[in-house]
């Protein structure tokens, strides 16, 4: 970016970097399907892991490196001296069984490794569409490597749903240079589709989504049959009384200026109508917007379980375990600044910098550690069935959100929405301004002009964007009849005479930005 005489910035036209760059969509399009049809549970993504790294390997220059943390997986490309910037897209599926209806929809089954069940699977989440959209990126930035200096790290993390892949791979030395030693990024960045009209993205600087803690809860009684429950304790009715109780910790312990999320999700207990068990489960999740919320949350969840077993007399304290466990996620202020700047340049008004703040989690951050991170959502429902249910006023009855077997993002324009998010976001942080040229160049060859008339400049400006020169910015003054062709260096660019309303040219000399009037 450079400033302007009013003291402004201009950022150059990245849309143009990724018009002529970006891959034929349609042949990424049997890929989502491929990854659609096939999902895979939670640390069981071996065959979407190798699909993936097959295709990293088939782009020229990709450094890929695979197993990490189970079957994440990286292609790092390395484009000179720069910024390390590193993408995310997570890779595993849900246990829900699909009813899209898509010709192409998931019939498949697997037996889930946590507990040895089988069952249905489908990228109810879209996750499909996270990794089709970043190997697509990928493509896009190998095409403009002589638009961008450093290096891109594109991630695949496996176990998202559950909370765990991406500190795994941290765990598992991702960023460890005497194990999988992938560059540590200087950025991370990520995104998600979600029940939103396609081709729209938001993000918003600071608290982004919620933390999220799930429990496993077992509550013990005492057994016996059905016409003496006198002689037992009955874990059913402990189960049912708890999970009540549970409901006032929003209700009545939360402020309510503040939020939080208490959901039992799962009560399990017995088999039969006429035995009372020995006990009951039950699965807890919790969401807050601070650690100090989720801390809250859980002193008083484990308060009310340890009271209501105390009450109903049970022979045992109960087992309060943690299954899993979301950091908060927090979008950093500068970083995400500059995303929305090039997003707003390439979207429009089709991107808002203010989205709302959602209580759905990532596991995202424990890629980033102490790294500056940026996280986007885009939609990904068809706009003209988002256009009838809105016009009805039935979008939460008609509109199946993540995680629904109905949810079905419509390909495009969601695949090409995710794919330029990606590729605007990375080049805010790694594009070239000039400075290849300008180091040849820098007595005689500008990164910048400085003019009055946006029309007279819009030519020139296309010129230096083709030779790699992309910073420019507008001034307020005026030469009468100047003409300047003659003082800038032809080999790389054909420039054109502006003839009149140019002022100052700017040039990187050692990294320093030069200004000089062209008199």
């Amino acid at each position: 970016m450079v400033l302007n005489a009013s003291g402004k910035t201009y950022t150059p036209d990245i849309s143009r970097i990724i018009a002529r760059s970006r891959p034929d969509i349609a042949s990424y399009e049997p890929l989502y399907r491929k990854f659609h049809t096939n999902p895979e549970l939670s640390l069981q993504e071996g065959a979407t892991a190798a699909v993936i790294a097959g295709h990293l390997r088939s782009l020229k220059d990709v450094d890929v490196r695979t197993n990490i943390g189970g079957h994440g997986l990286v292609g790092i490309i390395r484009n000179g001296n720069g910024k390390t910037v590193l993408l995310r897209a997570d890779m595993d599926a849900l246990p829900v069984e699909e009813q899209t209806g898509l010709s192409y929809a998931s019939t498949k089954r697997m037996v889930d490794v946590e507990d040895d069940v089988e069952r249905p699977v489908m990228h109810a989440c879209g996750h499909d569409m996270h990794i089709t959209s970043l190997l697509a990126a990928g493509d896009l930035l190998l095409s403009c490597r002589d638009s961008w200096n450093g290096t891109v790290v594109l991630l695949f993390q496996p176990n998202e749903e559950r909370g765990a892949g991406a500190q795994a791979m941290v765990d598992d030395g991702l960023y460890d240079e005497g194990k999988h030693a992938v560059p540590k990024p200087d950025v991370v960045l990520g995104s998600h589709v979600m029940p939103m009209k396609a081709g729209y993205i938001n993000t918003r600087i600071g608290v982004f989504g919620s933390t999220a803690t799930s429990y496993r809860v077992t509550l013990f009684g005492r057994g016996g049959h059905g016409s003496r429950p006198h002689t037992t304790i009955d874990p059913v009715v402990l189960a049912a009384s708890t999970v009540m109780k549970l409901q006032t910790i929003v209700s009545r312990e939360t402020n309510p200026q503040e939020a939080a999320v208490v959901t039992v999700g799962a009560s399990q207990a017995g088999t039969v109508e006429n035995v009372i068990s020995e006990e009951a489960k039950l699965l807890v999740n919790t969401r807050a917007f601070s650690a100090d919320g989720r801390d809250k949350v859980r002193a008083a969840m484990e308060r009310i379980i340890n009271a209501e077993c105390q009450a109903a007399g049970s022979p045992r304290p109960p087992l309060i375990e943690e299954t899993s466990s979301f950091p908060l996620l927090y979008n950093d202020e500068n970083v995400t600044e500059l995303v929305s700047h090039a997003m707003e340049e390439h979207f429009g008004s089709k991107f808002s910098p203010t989205a709302p703040i959602s209580m759905g989690s990532e596991d995202f951050g424990n890629l980033a550690i102490s790294t500056p991170s940026c996280f986007w959502n885009y939609g990904g429902i068809d706009p003209q069935r988002w256009d009838e249910a809105e016009k009805r006023g039935r979008l939460p009855e008609e509109i199946p959100g993540i995680h629904s077997p109905f949810f079905a993002p419509v390909i495009e324009p969601t695949l090409t929405v995710a794919i330029d998010a990606f590729a605007a976001a990375t080049l805010a942080f790694m594009r070239r301004t000039g400075a290849p040229l300008a180091r040849k160049y820098a007595s005689v060859y500008p990164i910048a002009l400085l003019a009055r008339n946006p029309n007279n400049y819009t030519p020139i400006m296309d010129e230096i964007n083709h030779a790699g020169n992309t910073a420019f910015g507008i001034s307020t003054d005026v030469i009468d009849g100047q003409s300047v062709g003659a003082a800038f260096e032809q080999k790389e660019a054909q420039l054109l005479v502006l003839g009149r309303a140019l002022v100052t040219a700017v040039y990187n000399v050692g990294g320093q930005l030069v200004t000089t009037p062209l008199l």
